[in-house]
């Protein structure tokens, strides 16, 4: 099967990643968070569309995934005496991005939360590459290094999972749509110690 890859229309700014660097650990509570919500979305497309037996055990692997990151972030948290955030914030990029999967049919939607899924997996991607290269402690830069290998993987799957039930031109054709829409999301996202 060919490699589908996400381009993402809008780059990350420094401003953000100045941010992130300057309260680490604020950082952090967020990042567990992410990966908490991560694996639990993994597996409500498990819980939703149980028929899609064909896709099943990959959304399974993703959902331990993202949980035994969950697990080594706050592992890491522990190391630095950083408690988990007190309650779970609203993701306002999490929000716009997936309402622009609302409306249409039930197909068009499961399409649209595929290729959410797959988008919101290649911008952490990017972030996490960003923190690696800049974070100074060697630790945090090997950990996000292999974290933004992993979240690429994902991305990819997600795409491939989406075509598996549509057509090959169709999907690519809404990716670039949502693409463009995830962009303008970024570039009117707050500045704030988190991922999103």
């Amino acid at each position: 099967m060919v490699q589908h890859k996400v381009e993402l229309s809008v780059t990350s700014s420094q401003a953000w990643l100045e941010t992130v660097l300057k309260d680490f650990n604020q950082f952090l509570q967020d990042h567990a968070d992410c990966e908490r919500k991560a694996s639990a979305m993994a597996m409500s497309f498990v819980a939703k569309y149980p028929e899609r037996h064909e896709i099943i055990p990959e959304l399974i692997e993703t959902g331990i995934e993202e949980l035994e990151h969950f697990q080594q972030v706050y592992q890491l948290m522990q190391q630095r005496d950083v408690p988990l955030a007190a309650e779970m914030a609203p993701d306002l990029y999490i929000k716009q991005l997936m309402a622009l999967g609302h409306g249409g049919t039930p197909q068009t939607r499961f399409r649209d939360r595929l290729l959410l899924a797959s988008l919101i997996e290649c911008r952490g991607c990017e972030r996490f590459k960003m923190i690696s290269e800049y974070v100074e402690d060697p630790e945090l830069q090997r950990f996000y290094k292999v974290l933004w290998a992993s979240e690429a993987k994902h991305s990819h799957n997600f795409i491939h999972m989406a075509l598996r039930y549509f057509d090959e031109g169709e999907v690519l054709d809404r990716l670039d749509q949502l693409v463009e829409a995830e962009g303008n999301i970024v570039l009117n996202l707050p500045l704030k110690a988190a991922l999103h």
